[in-house]
């Protein structure tokens, strides 16, 4: 039978079932990036949750409220995971049957000391030449894998790079565990989004919102 766009798995040719994950980006109004403070963060965070509202939809969820535990890691909803990520022009989320993290930066100049920090010499000798691009690839990847594991930045010391496969995936090792990221690049911005052998189906709505 075929799949229709809503069902959250599809059948490869050898008959396997591989889950589909469908992250959605929003473009965020030029007048909403003017906005300062809290009242930039409250619009950011709602803007994320019509993200994330979409992104549910395709699977045919609904997701009435998102509950997030003491620390502010985001809770399963009747099974199924969400992860929220936002900046001044974008926000991206998505929801899953399994943990799942999604993160989204604006690929920009950074300092050396930046890039000691956030990779280990080994780390860095997987890519070459070292770039702000790879920069925020690595970046991106760590924070959407501690964002599945609901560990958040305080495990980003124990977080590695262990493979690149090419400029869009690669596989992070984490507690005791690998895993696999993907990345999409768009207007100089990157998203990175824990895969883990899913099928990822990008929705990148450029048209600003109210």
């Amino acid at each position: 039978m075929k799949n229709s766009v809503n069902s959250p798995d599809f059948k490869t040719a050898t008959g396997r079932k591989v889950a589909v994950l469908y992250p959605v980006v929003l473009a965020v109004p030029p007048e909403r990036r003017l906005l300062k403070g809290r009242e930039k963060v409250r619009y950011l965070s709602r803007h994320a949750r019509r993200a994330l509202a979409l992104s549910a939809g395709k699977t045919g969820t609904v997701l009435q409220h998102l509950p997030k535990d003491q620390d502010g890691v985001p809770l399963p909803v009747n099974g199924i995971h969400w992860s929220l990520s936002h900046k001044s022009e974008f926000v991206a989320a998505v929801t899953a049957s399994r943990p799942v993290g999604i993160d989204i930066e604006a690929i920009r100049p950074c300092s050396e000391g930046l890039f000691k920090r956030i990779a280990q010499s080994q780390e860095w000798s997987l890519v070459d030449p070292v770039s702000t691009e790879t920069f925020f690839r690595f970046w991106t990847a760590k924070e959407a894998v501690l964002k599945a594991t609901g560990i958040g930045f305080k495990g980003f010391s124990n977080c590695r790079i262990a493979q690149v496969t090419d400029r869009t995936h690669m596989t992070v090792r984490f507690m005791d565990r690998s895993w696999a990221v993907e990345h999409l690049f768009f207007d100089h911005h990157i998203v990175s989004i824990v895969a883990n052998g899913s099928e990822i189906r990008w929705t990148i709505d450029k048209v600003t919102h109210q």
